[in-house]
């Protein structure tokens, strides 16, 4: 007889394969003909730096989105974005919900593993809450931007409406409006504070959602105090999201106030605000309504910082997440105190979590390093500007300082490769090489202190 042949992926390898098959796909559609403007192919690069950007909800172009595609084109790149924001998995297995084909348990290990869950129990009722809430929101954003480009654009309005929203909220940074983001919104409340309100959703994370609806449940009934009522990593994801916004804010609100080139000349309420979205958007966003290579150096950086620590876990954002960057600082602090464990909201830290922030800040360093030293050998940009694209690609943020479509073909197949290994992970990625199996070693080498620091 003979044997069939068979490749056994782990969860982790088939969620990666996923991705980069997704990619391929969109990039074939996007490099026809019909996905053009104007009825002439686009290179190929092109076509597969705008799927790779898609999928992976970061938002560097090197073509403009609105005048580039044509309608067919958008759509495709609409779909792209929404399957990175949600995960392939979760739109494989919303797909099988809706046909009532069983969820097994391989099914339910994907979707522990693309949303780094710790549990088993309750996989369908989870993706149903997680594809329901996100077109709900999506939704309301999109009503809320007709208010503004419906009287702009008219019909066309509708669809650059629904388009931004889902951008937004899935921390996309794309739009179909014009070469320069939201540049000639920055005056605008209604679309400020939408896209900020998407964004925030959308990096949050969906554990988080759940649990706030059910803390505000429990206030209704038992009259008890929202925050007390949240979980653990609640309580650290939305404590340093508001810190971050807060003073991001109040950094680039000082660093530019008198900068001419961005909001210098803006009055002080829209300073704040101009102020307040920059903060935002670099928590993988992408969206900008001032110019970023017009930033002050110190502007430049505290983006930079903002960039890498991204949004939230279980969420569409990107970076070493909030969580991540938490558990980091509190470890450091307490070793500092000479304190034997790390403390939070007089919960302590798992070991096992501090070392798991460590690898992930490790592996992004390393990433965004050689990302970096490689660029800088194939482009002669700006050293500040080649960090502030590798950063922002490693964190699938988006913004940039005009660097992307000065990019030569090196340049952008490095930005290509950073942009989906910021997207998958980089401990993701390490775990899925490692075809060894864990064992468990009986016999362990001697301890032996050295000095560290």
């Amino acid at each position: 007889m003979k044997k069939k042949f068979c490749i056994n992926l782990s969860t982790t390898q088939t969620i990666l394969l996923s991705f980069l098959l997704a990619i391929l796909f969109g990039s074939a559609l996007l490099a026809l003909p019909v996905s053009s403007a104007d009825g002439i192919a686009v290179p190929y690069i092109d076509a597969l730096f705008t799927a790779t950007t898609s999928i992976c909800v970061t938002g560097l172009v090197t073509v403009p989105t609105f005048s580039t595609w044509s309608f067919f084109g958008q759509i495709v790149i609409l779909f792209l974005i929404q399957i990175g924001g949600l995960g392939v998995v979760t739109i494989m297995s919303g797909l099988m919900i809706s046909l009532h084909r069983r969820i097994g348990i391989r099914d339910r290990m994907l979707i522990q593993d693309a949303f780094n869950l710790n549990t088993l129990s309750g996989m369908v009722k989870f993706i149903r809450k997680v594809i329901a809430g996100t077109f709900l929101i999506e939704g309301i954003g999109a009503l809320l931007y007709m208010t503004v480009f419906i009287p702009e654009f008219g019909v066309k309005g509708v669809w650059i409406s629904l388009f931004n929203a889902v951008s937004a909220f899935c921390n996309a940074g794309m739009d179909v409006i014009s070469e320069n983001s939201l540049y000639a919104y920055v005056h605008n409340p209604v679309i400020n504070l939408v896209t900020i309100l998407l964004i925030v959703f959308g990096g949050i994370g969906y554990i988080v959602w759940w649990d706030l609806v059910g803390a505000l449940k429990n206030i209704r009934r038992q009259r008890l105090r929202c925050f007390t009522n949240l979980t653990f990593h609640s309580k650290i994801a939305l404590s340093v999201t508001g810190i971050l916004i807060l003073a991001g804010t109040a950094a680039i609100f000082v660093f530019e106030y008198n900068n001419p080139l961005t909001i210098g000349s803006f009055s002080f309420i829209d300073k704040l605000q101009a102020s307040l979205f920059q903060s935002v958007t670099t928590r993988t966003a992408g969206f900008a309504t001032i110019p970023q290579e017009d930033l002050t150096n110190a502007s430049a950086i505290a983006s930079l910082l903002l960039m890498f620590i991204g949004g939230s876990p279980v969420g569409t954002a990107g970076g070493i997440k909030t969580v991540t960057f938490a558990v980091l600082i509190t470890s450091a602090f307490a070793t500092m105190k000479t304190h034997a464990e790390a403390e939070l909201f007089h919960r302590t830290i798992p070991k096992h979590a501090v070392s798991k922030a460590v690898a992930v800040v490790s592996m992004a360093f390393i990433i965004l390093f050689t990302a970096t030293l490689l660029l800088s050998a194939v482009t002669d940009a700006d050293a500040l500007d080649i960090v502030y694209e590798t950063v922002s690609a490693a964190a699938t943020v988006g913004l940039t300082r005009s660097l992307t479509s000065e990019l030569n073909l090196w340049g952008r197949i490095i930005i290509i490769i950073t942009m989906y290994l910021g997207r998958v992970g980089p401990i993701s990625l390490m775990i899925a090489l490692n075809t060894k199996k864990e064992t468990k070693n009986i016999i362990k080498n001697p301890t032996e202190d050295i000095s560290v620091g």
